[in-house]
């Protein structure tokens, strides 16, 4: 089999229908198998599968067990020689497929592929391409300094400004949304790392491919649909301690001696965030 996909759902039933509809026709002329995880879904999204994509493999889990570890439920399951770790809130161009697949068999050393996301308004979202985010990486992209230089290597690096849009480059960092790899690779480095709940683990995923000796790839040429961030809700509690939580584990892990400071500015973020959130709540409620 050459390609296996697969898909972690959590509580966006549509959105899933559109993204399996599109993965299906995508793949008609490849030798393929869709798995889709679902998290413990209140909005029958099982029942959907079940009823309307009886081909697909599903596992049901009985709680949320992050987006990690139920992919890895999966890819340790999948047969394909490739894999696509692939978001519900997209939607599949119908050769994209094909020209990644194509690509990665014709590229040396070829790690992960990611390529450009746009969203319903067909804007580029500029998470398609970025960079390590280094202390200083994220000190621009937070401060807002990388929007003063766009185009630049060094106050742009998140997003790897320097990086043409629309052309083919390696990269460093993929994003979760969206990553074809070689299954045997996905084995050698042992899949996302289930210390991340969710948020961050698909930039631990690319440092390890890179330190396994490969090379990430961005292609510009292939677009997806990408309903960004539809089965999250960020104005949650839990939102700010799993994003800025996985920012403080990716630091101590490869920043060390950066860490004390950081984690200090990270946890007065969070006691910030969540006063702004207390705040907009209860004006909500005496409005």
């Amino acid at each position: 089999m050459l390609l296996s996909v697969v898909i972690v759902n959590y509580n966006v039933k549509n959105l899933l229908r559109e993204c399996l509809n599109s993965v299906q026709k995508a793949l008609q002329s490849i030798e393929s198998e869709i798995w889709v995880v679902d998290n413990a879904s209140l909005d029958q999204s099982v029942n959907m599968i079940k009823d309307e994509f009886p081909t697909v493999q599903l596992i049901e889990n009985k709680k949320n067990v992050g987006f990690a570890k139920a992919n890895n439920q999966a890819l340790n399951k999948v047969s394909g020689e490739y894999v696509l770790i692939l978001n519900p809130d997209t939607v599949v161009s119908e050769h994209a497929l094909l020209q990644c697949l194509e690509f990665a068999r014709k590229t040396e050393n070829c790690g992960g592929i990611g390529l450009k996301m746009v969203d319903g308004n067909g804007c580029f979202l500029e998470e398609s391409k970025r960079g390590v985010p280094t202390p200083w990486a994220s000190f621009c992209r937070f401060s807002r300094i990388s929007r003063l230089f766009p185009r630049s290597a060094f106050f742009n690096r998140y997003y790897m400004g320097q990086v043409d849009k629309d052309k083919c480059h390696k990269i460093e960092v993929l994003a979760g949304a969206f990553i074809l790899i070689k299954n045997e690779i996905v084995q050698k480095i042992g899949g996302l790392d289930e210390t991340y709940f969710m948020f961050g683990e698909d930039i631990d995923f690319s440092l390890r491919i890179q330190h396994a000796g490969y090379d990430n790839y961005y292609l510009g040429n292939v677009s997806i649909l990408h309903h960004k961030g539809k089965s999250t809700d960020k104005n949650s509690h839990q939102y700010i301690e799993r994003f800025y939580g996985a920012m403080k584990i990716f630091t101590k892990r490869y920043y060390p001696n950066s860490y004390p400071l950081f984690a200090l500015i990270i946890s007065l973020i969070i006691v910030f965030k969540k006063a702004i959130l207390k705040l907009r709540l209860l004006n909500m409620k005496h409005s």
